[in-house]
């Protein structure tokens, strides 16, 4: 007779991914709770170490640092700016080839000579830009054809982070509230606008229905253009972002642009 003893037959022959990370999470937070605060924090090479012993590639893990450190804490929007006109903020973000520090410079050279915007920020591995609303910066645009795109933005930000030796992960984010607030100040000052108008025709004793007929009417109205502009805004800098990242897979960003484009380019303007 075998001495071993009841073999647990509840147990799954897999786990499926959410209960892999559940308990991932779990053993980490016994282990920090263990440990002291001291011993809280993995460094890469431990990260590195621990994929191994789970069979996990170093390459996958090595991707999703990089991209964990592009991340940018947005926070979620909430608020009746964002239920009556939609999101204030977009991104991208791609793997390309080269170092971060190439990457940023060719994108330093793509925003400033052809989005029209001038560097806000320049720490480490990250850009943060704003739009030159100079005659410097209207020139720009006009010349490269781009447009106001991302000079609608508050915010323009890149990141780049090495992902081996010849590949880096780079995110883009713009941000694009005071857009939105120029929206809403629109819509307010219609609906103002409106109750003025109203008042003014009860006092000329129009009937009750002529004298609200003009906030009913308009101001929806209004909402549903400005809401409507704010998302083609938004489509535009995102579509904007895109095409940027493009160019540097191609590794075109950061090259300058010849006569004839910017001929071509003025023509179209």
């Amino acid at each position: 007779m075998s001495n071993e003893g009841p073999k647990p037959t509840n147990l799954p022959a897999a786990i499926d991914r959410a209960a892999v990370e559940r308990v991932l999470a779990r053993a980490l937070e016994l282990q920090a709770g263990t440990s002291g605060d001291t011993q809280d924090r993995l460094t890469e090479a431990q990260l590195l170490d621990l994929a191994k012993e789970v069979g996990l590639d170093a390459t996958h893990l090595r991707q999703a640092l990089a991209e964990e450190r592009t991340r940018v804490a947005i926070p979620e929007e909430r608020g009746l700016l964002a239920a009556l006109y939609g999101g204030a903020s977009v991104s991208a973000q791609r793997t390309v080839s080269g170092t971060p520090a190439q990457v940023l410079k060719a994108l330093d050279d793509w925003m400033q000579r052809q989005e029209g915007l001038k560097v806000k920020r320049h720490f480490g591995e990250r850009i943060v830009w704003e739009a030159d609303h100079g005659i410097a910066g209207a020139v720009k645009r006009i010349v490269s054809g781009r447009g106001a795109a991302l000079a609608r933005a508050t915010d323009v930000a890149a990141t780049a982070i090495a992902l081996d030796a010849s590949r880096v992960v780079v995110r883009l984010d713009a941000q694009l509230g005071a857009n939105r607030a120029s929206m809403a100040q629109v819509n307010a000052g219609m609906a103002g606008a409106s109750v003025v108008a109203g008042g003014v025709l009860v006092a000329l004793s129009f009937p009750l229905v002529a004298a609200v007929a003009p906030a009913v009417v308009l101001v929806p109205a209004v909402w549903g253009i400005a809401r409507a502009s704010h998302t083609r805004v938004v489509e535009r800098a995102q579509l904007a972002l895109e095409q940027v990242l493009d160019r540097l897979e191609r590794g075109e960003a950061g090259r300058p642009p010849t006569l004839l484009s910017m001929l071509a380019a003025a023509v179209r303007g």
